[in-house]
């Protein structure tokens, strides 16, 4: 209950600070609206030289994009780590992190939190209901909460693999740019595993499991029953990954020893 109260004090001040500046976070919306819409630009590009991209529709690849956008938005939110290395190890926050009496990654998670990445969220959740309805699916009661349950497997997915990557600072705190480079990897994963060859499909499902975090959860709704068995997978995947970045986590956190002079 502690993280908790302390996860809605710290919501409550971000929500604060971020009104005071309301013009820049209508900039932000904005940016973040167009930069989605030149993915699915790029969508409606390719299907307008094609019916069928290896036996995938265009609503369904667009349903597959929508459904991406989402755990990517609670990502982008809550686990915004992109310049750890840089602002925690070179700088030498960490230090000050690591004199409170909260876990280190949950204070920094907290510090770097970016609610107006949620939009993209709702803007997935649209895409996903545009394209259902071209679609004419059919849903039941507890596909909601199979929704969420994927949703969430998917965030933690992203999670896992940024967070170990943020932990190779604790053993060379020299400037690395592995963290763009993981970024335009995690894009194929908006995309059907099906259509890249077999090395690749390997690659972003059990090394850097991207395809969990689109095409696999989608394809339990689309109907794809050949892909059930890993579209459940999603949230195993997300458990396992996380819990593997926490315990890369803990083990730098003990090896850290400050920022020197």
């Amino acid at each position: 209950m502690f993280y908790v109260s302390v996860f809605f004090q710290y919501m409550a001040q971000y929500i604060k600070t971020k009104l005071q500046y309301r013009a820049d976070l209508f900039v932000e919306f904005i940016s973040d609206l167009m930069f989605q819409a030149v993915n699915l630009i790029f969508i409606l590009v390719v299907f307008g030289h094609t019916k069928l991209l290896n036996g995938w529709t265009r609503d369904e690849m667009i349903f597959i994009y929508g459904f991406f956008l989402v755990p990517f938005a609670l990502f982008g939110a809550f686990f915004n780590i992109w310049d750890f290395n840089e602002r925690y190890i070179v700088r030498g926050e960490m230090d000050r992190v690591l004199t409170r009496p909260v876990h280190s990654l949950f204070q920094i998670v907290l510090e770097r939190m970016e609610l107006e990445s949620l939009l993209g969220g709702i803007t997935g959740i649209i895409i996903m209901v545009y394209a259902g309805s071209r679609l004419h699916l059919e849903l039941h009661w507890y596909d909601l909460f199979i929704f969420i349950l994927f949703v969430l497997g998917g965030m933690f997915i992203y999670a896992g693999v940024f967070i170990s990557l943020a932990t190779v600072s604790f053993w060379s705190d020299a400037r690395s740019s592995i963290m763009p480079m993981m970024y335009n990897i995690s894009n194929y994963g908006r995309y059907p595993i099906d259509i890249y060859n077999r090395i690749i499909r390997y690659i972003l499902t059990w090394l850097l499991p991207f395809a969990f975090v689109g095409v696999y959860p989608s394809a339990y709704f689309l109907g794809k029953k050949e892909w059930y068995g890993y579209a459940f997978l999603t949230p195993v995947m997300g458990l396992v990954f996380f819990a593997i970045a926490v315990f890369l986590w803990n083990k730098g956190v003990k090896r850290y020893r400050g920022a020197g002079n």
